[in-house]
């Protein structure tokens, strides 16, 4: 397949330059189309060359429409926790007991979830991409035949009518009326009047008239797939939240080495066994990786992710939606995202001595009864609806005159761009709506018989009755939308291919409140300039794909955490400089592939309830994560303790998965996904974490070692017993530390005591039936030994109690 694409490129390189530097910057195919090709055109190729040259440019790569499935497993898991945990487990299944290796659950179980969900995604996302697979009219030996995109070959004659899409560079060699809309590359929304010789691209649509083109690029080698190779490589942007977590995780790892270090140098001067000390390391360096962290942000994300699906939008990284929670600034495309894909009538202004309701007959009369219908006419049969009737006389619009006429019953109409008419006193006022951004169309009456006005040029002598001012329909929740955002403390900024006169006037309809729009064309290629620009402006118009990426660049190197909302091919370079890419469902495959999210239902009603769902993850996780820490924290001073004294480390690593389940892991779980309100910034994350944990891990290890030194020293108990109650210790401690985070909100700090209360009860079941205590390596304790229990928990719990507030429960129902 290279050696293909490259003697393409050798035959074009033959043919010479071509000016094509120019036209790469103009967007523009630099391909070039043969002589031989030329004089084809009219019958096209024949079954027998089309094949050979299918053959010769060897298989092409089908525009992706979501993620890879190597992609998605690789960034599952290969990541930092599992290689930590699965290089522990590994070691114990080698020397240890399989029954202290069950964390390794945790490492299948989280990498799981994540390949699951996105790979969910990645199938929903392929199905949609097959269902709307467009198809090309090619003619091949002289006649006409449908076939898939990718059998279309270079030099192929390609035909094109209202509502197909061009599926591969080309240059036009005949039209009529050709009218296409280039909006998913140039962001343009206006439909674009092509005429033959004129070169056309790949992903645009026609909307009117008809044409046919010469292929000269297909596949990779046109624009949008040389646009889509630049991004072509997956994105996977770390969320704020998997970054602090993250920064946790180097740090405890930091740790682990000196204090397994000095684990190790403990047991070698013990002189233990090697199955002995690979538990007792396993057991310390394990406690200090907060594993169960990492799953519930997993389970987390798998969750909100379901209830976004319900909302009609995918998320393609599970991290997506907490991600928007920290978005400051929100850059989308006007097309698609603020308005539809219709017109919509938002004023009309009658001439000199014509009332309201004459216009209102006319344009409706008009609308009605036009043969073929644009997007304008569209927009005023929908906003002055008529009685269709059967026009007498009609000069069909064309884009080439830029007027039509009826005649309907005795009256002849003629319809057009406003500086075709005598309009008088009425010019003023279409040239301030057009200054506006607004679409001005004139209707008046001729007197001429429409057979004679037959031609190309300009209408019959006409008076006028009026205008109709059009503007882009704008989505019924984008007011809505944008409030929401801006009352959050998002900013917006809107950046589009249209003229900044349009954009603007779109802008301020969905509430948007700015001075000017700024044109995209004199955006500054000094960094700091263009940096200054970025953070001003809130509309650019006339902005080409790389000035998008460009100032989404700008504005995260200001320190914005930056979103980019599109749907075309021209939004593909900002979403990948985005820290988060949203792409609308209806947009182009490549903008869906490489987003985060996808709005299927093209919903963008939806971003606020991610905003939501992603800041309740947000405090729901920093709140849980103390947990997480204590009891790394609990796990470091443990080693610090062991290794300065003689002594067996208290517990074994099935002994802290009993722990870590019923004090951190459960109760994670519950309050993770409950609703929540309060502080859910990311910004000083690990020192309010540290604030709580640190305190609390350190008073569970002095609690846990004085239980186990009473029980193995003073009460000369065997060393399982003393581990029992250690353990027990551990459990008392653990879930009073959750009610004291939940001490705050009222109604939760009730449901989690019950919560708590069951676990406890389900510790004693362990505790209680013999072979589920058999098989943890416990054994029931004696009277004394649950005093020392109760009094090493105590110990710990009255220290917290007196030293802070904050681990105080139930202070919040005084």
């Amino acid at each position: 397949m290279r050696a293909a694409r490259e003697r393409r490129r050798a035959r074009r390189a033959a043919g010479g330059d071509r000016g094509t530097r120019e036209d790469e910057r103009q967007g523009r195919s630099t391909r070039v189309v043969t002589a031989a090709d030329q004089a084809l055109a009219p019958e096209g190729l024949t079954g027998t060359e089309a094949a050979a040259r299918l053959a010769a440019q060897g298989e092409r790569d089908a525009p992706s429409s979501s993620r890879s499935r190597a992609s998605i497993v690789r960034a599952n898991v290969v990541t930092p926790f599992n290689i930590i945990l699965t290089a522990l487990g590994v070691v114990t299944l080698i020397f240890g007991d399989w029954r202290d290796a069950l964390f390794l659950g945790i490492v299948v179980t989280n990498a799981g979830i994540g390949i699951f969900q996105e790979l969910r995604a990645k199938n929903t996302l392929d199905e949609l991409a097959a269902l709307v697979a467009p198809q090309a009219t090619v003619v091949r030996d002289g006649e006409p035949r449908s076939v898939d995109v990718g059998d279309v070959v270079e030099g192929d004659l390609v035909r094109v009518g209202p509502g197909d899409q061009v599926v591969a560079d080309g240059r036009l060699v005949s039209t009529d009326g050709l009218q296409l809309d280039e909006s998913i590359l140039t962001g343009e929304s206006r439909p674009v009047a092509r005429a033959p010789g004129e070169e056309i691209r790949s992903g645009s649509f026609a909307v009117e008239g008809t044409g046919a083109y010469l292929v000269s690029a297909v596949g990779g080698d046109s624009y949008a797939g040389r646009l889509v190779g630049e991004v072509r490589e997956f994105r996977h942007p770390r969320s704020p939240l998997e970054l602090a977590i993250n920064r946790l995780l180097y740090v405890l790892v930091a740790a682990m080495v000196p204090l397994g270090l000095m684990l190790i140098t403990v047991l070698w001067k013990q002189d233990v066994g090697v199955r002995h000390a690979v538990n007792t390391a396993v057991a310390g360096m394990v406690t200090l990786v907060p594993e169960g962290l990492v799953l519930l942000v997993s389970v987390t994300y798998a969750a909100a992710a379901l209830g976004l699906a319900r909302r009609g939008a995918l998320a393609q990284q599970l991290n997506a939606i907490e991600s928007l929670a920290s978005v400051d600034t929100v850059c989308i495309d006007k097309t698609g995202t603020l308005t539809t894909s219709e017109l919509r009538v938002v004023g009309i202004i009658p001439a000199d001595g014509v009332g309201p309701d004459r216009l209102r007959d006319a344009l409706g009369r008009y609308a009605a009864a036009a043969p073929a219908r644009n997007l304008t006419l569209e927009a005023i049969a929908k906003s002055l609806p008529a009685p269709s009737e059967q026009p007498l006389e009609t000069v069909p619009f064309s884009s080439r005159r830029r007027w039509g006429a009826l005649q309907l019953g005795d009256e002849r109409y003629v319809l057009g761009a406003p500086e075709l008419f005598p309009l008088g006193s009425l010019a003023e006022d279409a040239t301030a709506r057009q200054e506006l951004g607004r679409r001005i169309v004139a209707i008046g009456t001729t007197t001429v018989r429409l057979v004679e006005a037959q031609d190309d040029g300009p209408p019959p002598p006409v008076v006028p009755l009026g205008l109709a001012v059009i503007a882009e329909e704008l989505r019924p929740d984008a007011r809505e939308t944008i409030a929401y955002l801006r009352e959050e403390g998002v900013e917006i900024k809107v950046l589009s291919g249209d003229a900044p006169e349009t954009v603007g006037s779109i802008a301020k309809d969905a509430g948007l409140e700015f001075e000017a729009a700024f044109d995209g064309r004199q955006l500054p290629a000094d960094a700091e300039h263009l940096a200054s620009t970025a953070r001003l402006a809130t509309v650019v118009g006339r902005i080409s794909p790389d000035g998008k990426r460009a100032v989404v660049e700008a504005l995260t190197s200001s320190g914005r955490y930056v979103a980019m909302v599109g749907d075309g091919v021209n939004d593909v370079p900002a979403l990948r400089a985005a820290r988060l890419a949203i792409a609308q469902g209806s947009g182009a495959q490549m903008a869906k592939a490489i987003a985060d999210v996808v709005l299927v239902s093209g919903d963008f009603a939806a971003v606020p309830r991610m905003v939501g769902d992603g800041r309740r993850i947000l405090r729901n996780i920093r709140r849980v994560t103390t947990l997480f820490v204590a009891k790394s924290v609990f796990a470091a001073f443990l080693i610090l303790s062991i290794g300065l004294t003689p002594t067996a480390y208290p517990l074994l690593p099935r002994h802290l998965t009993i722990a870590a389940s019923l004090t951190v892991g459960i109760p994670s779980f519950f309050l993770a996904l409950a609703p929540s309100d309060g502080p859910w910034h990311v910004r000083g994350f690990l020192r309010e974490v540290g604030r709580f944990s640190v305190p609390a891990g350190v008073a569970a290890g002095f609690g846990v070692l004085a239980s186990y030194l009473v029980t193995l020293n003073v009460l000369d108990a065997g060393l399982e017993e003393a581990r029992t109650a250690a353990l027990t210790s551990l459990i008392l401690i653990g879930l009073y530390l959750v009610l004291a985070l939940e001490a705050r909100e009222v109604r939760r700090a009730m449901w989690v005591a019950v919560l708590c209360g069951a676990l406890l009860v389900a510790y004693i079941v362990i505790l209680t039936v013999p072979g589920l205590r058999g098989f943890f390596d416990l054994v029931t304790l004696g009277p004394a030994s649950e005093l020392a229990a109760l009094v090493g928990a105590a110990l710990a719990i009255g220290f917290l109690w007196l030293t802070d507030d904050r681990f105080v429960p139930l202070r919040g129902t005084a």
